[in-house]
């Protein structure tokens, strides 16, 4: 038997159904989740970032949600470092690791094995380049990143500004796209038999339907008053700048209405799923199944279960 490590993977746009597929298959292969959301990571914003609650978890235990204070930095480096140690711990126990969440640099990072170097660095390109979206606005900023590095600008949503300017200080300082610097850190095979489960959507319309429910539901269950205290205490902080955040701000100071921010907030996770899903197409050896397609969830998990039994991972103890 080889001595990868089996790991299953569920990824997709946000509201897809990620976690519910993640829990139930756990339950049916005993496993444990491992989440690769770059905002559930972060204290506070349960509702505004869809952590799962225990109702959503049913049980099942999910690793690296609600641990980081919202002041704290936190880098693709530190969730590969972070998200092995769990995988390890989880493969110890005889169970097995699945990976589930929507931000791709995660999950092609960890899966691929890329090594990163972090002693690339300038506090005075971090300074300028910050200084220019204060100035100019987070959009125009990814405007620049999608210029120099269309593949990291498709990862990377526009309001997560620690890393958009990441990976322009990284172009910046050695003339290198930081997706060219990530191709070149393959330096060892990945430790992982990896099965890639991707949940798409034939009819886009559906899955932007699925999104606008969503948001109204996240504002029924209190998600601008979770916001507003959350912007008053951590307003500087980098879990702020998640979608359902920064476009309140404007309704917090008077200058929208709270129906224009709630439509601003589906437009944006409208658009930030259009990313994810190219971002996802680019990945290979993702296996698609399609939500609005196989008919009810039994029948979507069922399909999900034949692609699995295909998979390398069934070489392994996971039942």
């Amino acid at each position: 038997m080889s001595e990868r490590i089996p790991l299953l993977a569920v990824v997709g746009p946000t509201a897809s159904g990620k976690t519910r597929l993640a829990v139930s298959l756990a339950k049916l292969y005993n496993g444990e989740v491992v989440s690769a959301d770059s905002m559930q990571i972060y204290k506070g914003l349960s509702i505004a970032t869809a952590k799962p609650g225990e109702a959503e978890t049913d049980g099942v235990p999910h690793h690296l949600i609600d641990f980081l204070e919202p002041d704290q930095s936190f880098s693709v480096a530190d969730y590969v470092r972070l998200a092995k140690e769990c995988i390890t711990d989880i493969r110890s126990r005889g169970k097995l690791p699945i990976i589930c969440g929507g931000t791709g640099l995660y999950v092609s990072s960890l899966i691929d094995n890329i090594s990163f170097d972090e002693t690339v660095g300038s506090t005075e390109v971090r300074d300028r380049l910050r200084g220019y979206a204060e100035q100019y606005g987070c959009h125009s900023l990814w405007k620049r990143l999608n210029a120099v590095d269309p593949e990291s600008a498709a990862a990377i949503h526009e309001n997560n500004l620690p890393r958009v300017i990441r990976a322009l200080e990284v172009y910046e300082l050695t003339g290198k796209p930081l997706s060219q610097h990530k191709i070149e850190s393959r330096r060892e095979a990945s430790p992982y038999d990896a099965c890639i489960i991707g949940i798409g959507f034939e009819d886009r319309q559906k899955l932007y339907d699925r999104i606008n429910l969503r948001v109204d539901e996240m504002v029924a269950a209190g998600m601008v008053e979770e916001v507003r205290a959350f912007y008053d205490a951590y307003s500087p902080a980098t879990a702020y700048q998640a979608i359902g955040c920064k476009e309140l701000i404007p309704y917090f100071k008077g200058e929208i209405t709270l129906e224009q921010a709630i439509e601003t907030i589906k437009l944006e996770t409208r658009r930030y799923a259009k990313r994810q899903l190219t971002w996802f197409r680019r990945v290979d050896g993702i296996e698609w199944v399609y939500a609005d397609k196989i008919g009810d969830y039994k029948n979507f998990l069922k399909n999900v279960q034949n692609i699995i039994a295909k998979s390398k991972i069934m070489c392994y103890n996971i039942d």
